[in-house]
């Protein structure tokens, strides 16, 4: 007589180790494939292990996290720099825009890649 709670769990997977692989734009099972093949373009499998990463669905959570992220630092940092410096706020705007937009194209794929990686590690996208 076959238990219900004995069928076969598949194996857990590592949550930290596939956020980490995927903050590195690489593949979240092996870690030697490359996530994207392009900016924000998802790679349909990995060149290594043959994960199909294609199935990931990250939508409009990066762009979320990139502001969330990039906002709080830069709103701080703008705050501490005017309170002690005084600058000029014209010099404050081309600084605040110069930060802000290289920050965000360069976290922003990042944030792809962790999503992937936590959609991965957790099963949420049939894999």
């Amino acid at each position: 007589m076959s238990d219900v709670n004995s069928a076969v769990e598949p194996q857990e997977r590592n949550i930290k180790r596939a956020i980490g692989r995927g903050l590195l734009l690489r593949c979240p099972d092996c870690g030697k494939g490359k996530l994207l093949h392009s900016y924000l373009k998802v790679n349909e499998t990995c060149d290594c292990c043959g994960l199909e990463l294609h199935k990931a669905k990250a939508d409009d959570g990066p762009a979320y996290l990139t502001i969330l992220i990039v906002g709080h630092i830069l709103a701080f940092g703008l705050h501490y720099s005017f309170v002690t410096y005084r600058p000029e706020p014209m010099t404050i705007v081309l600084i605040g825009l110069a930060l802000t937009m290289s920050s965000s194209l360069l976290l922003l794929p990042r944030m792809k890649g962790l999503i992937i990686g936590f959609q991965w590690a957790k099963r949420m996208y049939g894999l």
